[in-house]
C-alpha cells in the first residue's frame, strides 16, 4: 500500500491548523465566504484520519466558479473539475499527491452544507459512531492504494453506506445521487 493514503492517528494539531487556513482563505475570499467549518475526520477529536484538513466553504451562489474559484488559485488551490461541481466544487493543494488542504464549495443553507455539518457534528456526539466510522476507513485504506485518482474515488464510495447511516441518525438530507 503506498504510504501517502496512510490513515494515522488523531493529532491535535489539525484545529489549529485549520483555523490558520481559515483565515487565509477568508483574506483571499473577501466576503465571499459566507461561513467556513473544519469538516471531514480531522474535525472529529479522537478520530483517526488521513492528514488532510478538509475545509467547507459556503457561498451565497456556486456560480460563476470563477467568483471563489480565482480567490483561491491565488493561494494554491487546484479545482478539480468532477460532475459533483453542481453542488459542491472541490480544490485541493498543493497540486499534486499527497494533498495537505482539501475545499470543498457549498451553497449556504443547501443540502450539502447541512448534510456535512449533521455527519460531522454527529461523530463528534456519538464517539462509539465515531470509533466505527475508524475502523471502516482503516479497513479501506487497506483495500485502495490512493495513488491515484479512481483508488480515492473508490474509497470515497465505500464509505457511503456508513455515511448514509449516520445521516440517517442525525436527522440530515440523504447523500445526493
Amino acid at each position: 500500500m503506498d504510504e501517502q493514503f496512510e490513515i494515522v492517528p488523531y493529532d491535535p494539531t489539525w484545529p489549529v491548523e485549520f483555523k490558520a487556513e481559515a483565515a487565509r482563505i477568508r483574506a483571499a475570499l473577501d466576503g465571499i465566504a459566507l461561513r467556513i467549518d473544519h469538516n471531514g475526520s480531522t474535525a472529529i477529536p479522537g478520530l483517526a484520519a488521513k492528514p488532510i484538513i478538509d475545509i467547507q466553504v459556503s457561498v451565497q451562489s456556486l456560480r460563476p466558479l470563477k467568483t471563489y474559484g480565482g480567490p483561491l488559485q491565488t493561494i494554491g488551490y487546484h479545482h478539480v473539475p468532477h460532475t459533483d461541481d453542481s453542488f459542491c466544487p472541490f480544490f485541493h493543494r498543493p497540486a499534486s499527491w499527497p494533498h495537505t488542504h482539501h475545499v470543498h464549495v457549498v451553497q449556504a443553507g443547501g443540502d450539502e452544507e447541512r448534510r456535512t455539518l449533521a455527519f460531522r457534528d454527529y461523530l463528534r456526539a456519538h464517539p462509539e459512531a465515531a470509533r466505527e466510522y475508524a475502523a471502516l476507513k482503516a479497513q479501506l485504506a487497506e483495500a485502495f492504494s490512493g495513488d491515484d485518482f479512481t483508488s480515492r474515488e473508490a474509497y470515497a464510495a465505500a464509505k457511503s453506506d456508513f455515511v448514509t447511516q449516520i445521516l440517517l441518525l442525525a436527522g440530515g438530507p440523504p447523500p445526493a445521487a
